[in-house]
């Protein structure tokens, strides 16, 4: 064990999405972690179930006690960053060439031709290029992070794979598996969740539910979520007659969503590049649902291997998402295979636990401190490596969904364009 590390995250507000990493943090650092909430909680996340029952004993808020944040934020030995714009809360830590790990979702959601902008690149220089050479490094919640921050020359050889951690649960998998389904004759179920906005595309969903009826195909599909487009989505339904095979479930908190996932065998993931990680993915992978998801979605080149833990269909093109459908409803087999494949990538790799052994581990090669004693037996990436245990580098340039990737991975810079591998 080494001497007592402190590390604080900096971030808006905590979140059950952030909890499960924190709590790891937390209990392999003794008590030395604190997460720093820069703002309340907006009402509409409230009401969507995100804040917790009761604060966790490691939140310390910014905006009730300023002076002692300021001074925690500056004096602990590692300041995570991330899920806030304004620079002043650590701009006294960065002045004093003290050790900072950022933590970002892309830069250009709606396209990297935005890097342009020359208002927009002098704010970029400013929070992220002028650090290239200081004790800045960034943890890339999202594929395609690296290849944005690639643009504007920033973080060098010091970027990582990174992502959200929701709860992992453990299950029998087989079990699991056995007893999807939907209804009592367990016909092809499959499941879309998500706020019902433009960028994630709820009538995708729809599209696909005509698709597989006028396949003469038997399936139901549950739509779960609110939103503005919602009333339009069910009209669009309604227009295609799939009042028998399609049900709008309207608004559900997070753990009811968890137990339709474990009920569904298939997960339509249809949000556009605007998604910048989407930890729907995480959670219907580890619920053993074969995963059906556009390639643009940060998170997927990460957790996705097509056509080995689910499947990839490319950005704009539904008459694939159809088709990926279709071949699931028609070879349960295959998608089981896809389930138990996704839920072991979740509850191996892409987990709280597994994340905050890595960050440590990566923290030691970084700044050469000791902050916990892990158990990843020595596997741990050195910064420019990557084990070949978790990570297979493919050959010549990494396509989405083929490069296998783990936390503290070192990250490049993953190409937007699709290649299909099945």
């Amino acid at each position: 064990m080494g001497k007592s590390c402190k590390i604080a995250f900096i971030s808006n507000y905590i979140n059950h999405h952030q909890i499960p990493f924190c709590n790891a943090m937390y209990q392999l650092l003794q008590g030395g972690f604190v997460f720093v909430q820069t703002e309340p909680m907006e009402e509409g996340r409230v009401r969507m179930g995100w804040h917790a029952a009761e604060r966790p004993a490691y939140v310390r808020c910014f905006y009730e006690e300023p002076a002692g944040c300021r001074q925690l934020i500056l004096d602990c030995d590692v300041a995570l960053f991330g899920g806030t714009d304004d620079e002043s809360y650590i701009q006294e830590r960065l002045e004093a060439g003290k050790t900072v790990i950022r933590i970002s979702e892309r830069l250009y959601k709606t396209g990297q031709w935005k890097a342009v902008s020359p208002r927009g690149l002098w704010k970029k220089y400013h929070d992220h290029t002028r650090h290239r050479k200081a004790p800045v490094y960034l943890l890339c919640a999202g594929a395609y992070v690296a290849s944005d921050f690639a643009i504007i020359r920033a973080y060098p050889g010091k970027m990582y794979c990174w992502g959200y951690f929701p709860e992992t649960k453990h299950y029998d998998v087989d079990m699991l598996l056995s007893e999807k389904g939907y209804g009592k004759t367990k016909i092809p179920y499959l499941l879309w969740a998500a706020r019902m906005i433009d960028w994630k595309h709820p009538e995708l969903s729809v599209e696909t539910a005509r698709f597989l009826k006028e396949k003469g195909l038997t399936f139901h599909l549950d739509i779960i979520g609110d939103g503005e487009l919602r009333s339009q989505t069910e009209d669009l339904a309604e227009k295609y007659g799939l009042g028998d095979c399609v049900s709008f479930l309207g608004y559900q908190p997070p753990e009811e969503v968890r137990r339709y996932m474990e009920q569904a065998d298939i997960f339509l993931f249809t949000s556009d590049r605007q998604e910048g990680w989407g930890a729907v993915a995480n959670e219907a992978m580890n619920s053993a649902c074969a995963l059906v998801a556009d390639h643009m979605i940060g998170a997927v080149p990460y957790l996705v291997r097509n056509g080995e833990n689910g499947l990839i269909y490319q950005d704009g093109r539904a008459d694939r998402l159809f088709a990926a459908a279709e071949r699931l409803v028609r070879d349960r087999a295959f998608g089981k295979e896809l389930g138990k494949a996704a839920y072991r990538t979740i509850a191996d790799v892409w987990n709280a636990e597994n994340a905050a052994e890595r960050l440590l581990e990566l923290i030691g090669h970084l700044t050469g401190l000791s902050c916990a004693e892990t158990d990843t037996g020595g596997n741990m990436d050195k910064p420019g490596q990557r084990s070949a245990e978790t990570v297979r580098k493919p050959e010549g340039q990494q396509i989405a969904g083929r490069a296998g990737y783990a936390p503290c991975a070192q990250a490049g810079a993953l190409s937007e364009r699709f290649q299909k591998q099945v």
